[in-house]
């Protein structure tokens, strides 16, 4: 069913929600409910902007000359979009207990030293 060009002018948001919701739903036919990136299970019953919710991300980016299709793009969760993956309480944790073990090594040497 394709909109008349109306529907552009009277209602523009209703056409772009429809237009997302067949490209997610197109994507989860190709790639599944899984995450590309950490292949654990997506949750779409979550509100956009949660961590574990889905988000349409590109394959490549566009300077690489990728075209912005559905074949360049898939399915993640928030948190594994590359630009903010380091920004999560767990990953920031992790990084925080290395950085206090190798100072501890460091410090270890020095006295032996």
């Amino acid at each position: 069913m394709m909109p008349g060009s109306i529907v552009l002018y009277l209602n523009p948001w209703k056409l772009r929600r429809e237009r997302a919701r067949q490209r997610l739903e197109a994507l989860r036919r190709r790639d599944g409910d899984h995450c590309r990136r950490c292949r654990r299970p997506l949750r779409f019953d979550l509100p956009s902007g949660h961590d574990q919710a889905p988000t349409v991300q590109p394959i490549l980016p566009g300077a690489n000359g990728a075209g912005t299709g559905v074949d360049n793009l898939c399915l993640c969760h928030g948190r594994c979009i590359p630009e903010t993956r380091d920004q999560t309480v767990e990953v920031q944790e992790r990084v925080r207990a290395r950085e206090e073990e190798a100072a501890k090594r460091r410090r270890t040497r020095k006295r032996a030293a």
